[in-house]
């Protein structure tokens, strides 16, 4: 039996009215999956008040309310709960509901604009080869164990993330590495939940028509390292100014990484091919099969929590050398004419300078790179016409094309990359609505040995247009067109 009294430990309260030591049946935030004996907690959300369907939930049998202001007309044998922040409330409830579960494993939280699906999801892979039980949160997919469930979020909402972790506890997962995203932080998601470790990435203009400012953002990936307890292990890419604002004001273990600066793991590039790099982590060579210098910092990062989580330092080194690219992240294929074709998430302007640097720093300048990029729709606009440029000033031929273009119009889109391409780069570049075109059209222009990067989606599998998901598979199609072509 579930007691409301019991689920409310820990969250800031600030009026009761009725009973507390009622049985609960399930906690709800989305009116319309309330039923009898449920808890209803009204959050305030970017489009929708929780608070404008109270009496709905009542009316569907919520036995208490959460709030943070009575609403008018309260109903006899209704407990109302207020507080001051309802999506912290959430969050630390969800945690007691499911009884703690992030207590009973090694939690590592990773956050920064680009590198934490891969660096969760190998970490997840390198622990699950040392024979441990591992968990992930990803934007890619849910692992319990050896169990695999879609994944929704990057970070997804706190009753669906301690419902994973609990079913986690229950499989004997001792480790589990999680996504955090700014949304995730900002929206309380994580709150309640216990860390034991936390890695910052870096930090690079993306989702500035969420945040506003990049100030804004930056201070919202600090919030989660603020919250770490003190027997946690702070992990920061020093080479990244934001490394050291991170960590400002911690009380966890400070330690850093980096290739450029001193740090505690170092790194340094070898060799880097697309069979894979060479690289040296403090003293020590390790070949890998993840390409390009952005993954020699997902690495050692990887190396250093490995450490800290208690891996032997060969042990460790040993199972990087056997980690596989993650979906969508530099996954690539060579056709039977020799072409090379490469499928990257890289939706940020920094990822996707990343990314064609890399490839530019393996190619001689026979091969062509043509580059199909587009940006997607009802998101920060202001990196669009910076994509472009990018894409036009860094590739042989860029060819502008669709996203997710959501319910903008896609050309409207492409015009507003368009403006971010220079003078002398114009006759290098195309604008082709239809993606499936687009990259039909790089498929055509390719010749031996060229390459072809299609960046932005990586392992999405569908293309979001007026609020419809229609199937679309960028490594797919890519594949399927080049297999084709060259018959």
């Amino acid at each position: 039996m579930t007691i409301l009294k019991d689920i409310l430990y820990g969250v800031s309260l600030e009026s009761i009215s009725g009973n507390t030591t009622i049985a609960i049946n399930e906690l709800q935030f989305d009116s319309r999956k309330v039923q009898l004996n449920d808890v209803f907690i009204a959050v305030r959300g970017t489009q929708v008040d929780g608070h404008d369907f109270i009496k709905k939930a009542v009316d569907q049998g919520a036995i208490a309310v959460v709030c943070e202001e009575l609403p008018e007309n309260i109903i006899n044998g209704v407990t109302y709960v207020i507080t001051g922040d309802s999506a912290s409330a959430l969050a630390i409830m969800a945690s007691n509901f499911y009884g703690n579960p992030s207590e009973n494993l090694k939690l590592v939280g990773v956050t920064g604009t680009n590198g934490k699906t891969t660096i969760a999801t190998l970490l997840y892979q390198l622990f699950t080869k040392a024979g441990y039980a591992s968990g992930l949160l990803s934007t890619v997919k849910v692992m319990v164990g050896d169990r695999e469930f879609p994944a929704t979020h990057t970070t997804p909402d706190p009753l669906t993330i301690n419902g994973y972790l609990a079913s986690m506890n229950e499989a004997g997962v001792e480790y589990c590495f999680m996504e955090v995203s700014s949304h995730g932080i900002h929206q309380q998601r994580t709150k309640g939940l216990t860390f034991a470790g936390g890695i910052f990435t870096n930090l690079t203009h993306d989702h500035l028509d969420y945040h506003k400012t990049f100030a804004e953002y930056r201070d919202v990936k600090k919030r989660f390292f603020d919250e770490l307890p003190a027997n946690a292990f702070a992990l920061v890419n020093i080479d990244d100014k934001n490394g050291a604002v991170m960590v400002q004001n911690t009380r966890a273990k400070k330690y850093t990484y980096a290739i450029k600066s001193y740090a505690d793991y170092k790194a340094q590039v070898l060799e880097n091919q697309f069979s894979g790099l060479l690289l040296k982590v403090n003293g020590n060579s390790v070949w890998t099969k993840l390409i390009g210098s952005f993954n020699a910092y997902n690495l050692v990062a990887i190396y250093a929590s490995a450490e800290l989580l208690g891996l032997e330092e060969m042990e460790a080194l040993q199972l990087m050398s056997e980690l596989q690219s993650v979906s969508g992240r530099f996954q690539y294929f060579i056709s039977p004419k020799g072409i090379t074709a490469i499928v990257d998430y890289a939706h940020t302007p920094d990822a996707l300078k990343n990314v064609l640097e890399t490839i530019n720093d393996i190619r001689t300048k026979n091969e062509e790179l043509i580059t199909v990029v587009g940006c997607g729709g009802d998101r920060d606009r202001t990196k669009r016409p910076k994509m472009a440029h990018l894409a036009s000033a860094l590739s042989t031929r860029a060819i502008f094309t669709s996203d997710n273009p959501r319910t903008e119009d896609p050309e409207a889109i492409i015009e507003e990359m368009e403006k971010g391409v220079e003078p002398q780069n114009f006759k290098k570049t195309l604008s082709i609505t239809n993606r499936k075109q687009a990259i039909k059209t790089a498929c055509q222009m390719a010749n031996e040995n060229d390459i072809i990067l299609v960046a932005g989606k990586g392992h999405e599998t569908y293309q979001e247009v007026n609020g419809e998901r229609t199937h679309f598979d960028d490594f797919e199609t890519v594949s399927e067109l080049l297999k084709e072509l060259n018959k």
